[in-house]
């Protein structure tokens, strides 16, 4: 199999060098650093060309690096059942740089797309209906970048006198916010039974 992956790699890197930056193979799958600028072209060769036939996308997702100049990378999941191989393709960009939507190569590409956009901030030039799909209409912020608070910005609850579900800021009692990561043996106010065996020693 890593034979095959090995010829794939070569073949696409030789056909596509203007678009290939770095490639390796791990876990039994090909992985490739790609530039953003020809993304949709780049996709349309992988579905299109006999070698390799990707055609299906399994997944588009991000991950966010904050310390880097390249904050996101942005990542395809390709699959071809005509091979039986898979391809792992990671675009990295700016935060304020855009990505072609590649809902013309592959329609399927339009949740993903939206769904990268909602949880990350992303654009995607090009895309017919770039909205929110998981988080509420008017939610601040991005859920799955490494700043977002893990409480959020605001909380929705039900109100029984308004009859309405309303939305209010975070307040967290702050008692609620200390952790001491003590270790559940550490500074407890009782025996254990056999601790008195230790102190007759």
């Amino acid at each position: 199999m890593s034979d095959a992956l090995q010829e794939l790699g070569t073949h696409i890197e030789l056909k596509r060098s203007d678009c290939v930056l770095s490639w390796e193979i791990s876990h039994g799958e090909l992985n490739m650093d790609v530039t953003a600028s020809n993304i949709l072209g780049f996709i349309e060769f992988l579905k299109s060309d006999p070698t390799c036939k990707f055609s299906t996308l399994v997944d588009i997702t991000a991950v966010d690096y904050p310390e880097r100049p390249q904050r996101f990378d942005v990542v395809y999941h390709l699959l071809s059942m005509y091979q039986n191989q898979r391809i792992r393709l990671r675009v990295s960009i700016r935060e304020q740089d855009m990505v072609a939507s590649i809902i013309d190569v592959h329609p399927s590409a339009n949740w993903f797309e939206r769904e990268v956009f909602d949880m990350f901030g992303i654009l995607f030039s090009g895309h017919p209906d770039l909205r929110r799909i998981l988080t509420d209409y008017g939610f601040r912020g991005h859920p799955l970048r490494k700043d977002f608070p893990t409480t959020g910005y605001t909380e929705v609850r039900y109100d029984e006198a308004q009859k309405r579900v309303v939305y209010e800021p975070v307040s967290l009692v702050q008692e609620y916010r200390q952790f001491d990561f003590m270790s559940p043996w550490e500074g407890a106010e009782y025996i254990l039974p056999g601790d008195e065996k230790q102190e007759a020693e």
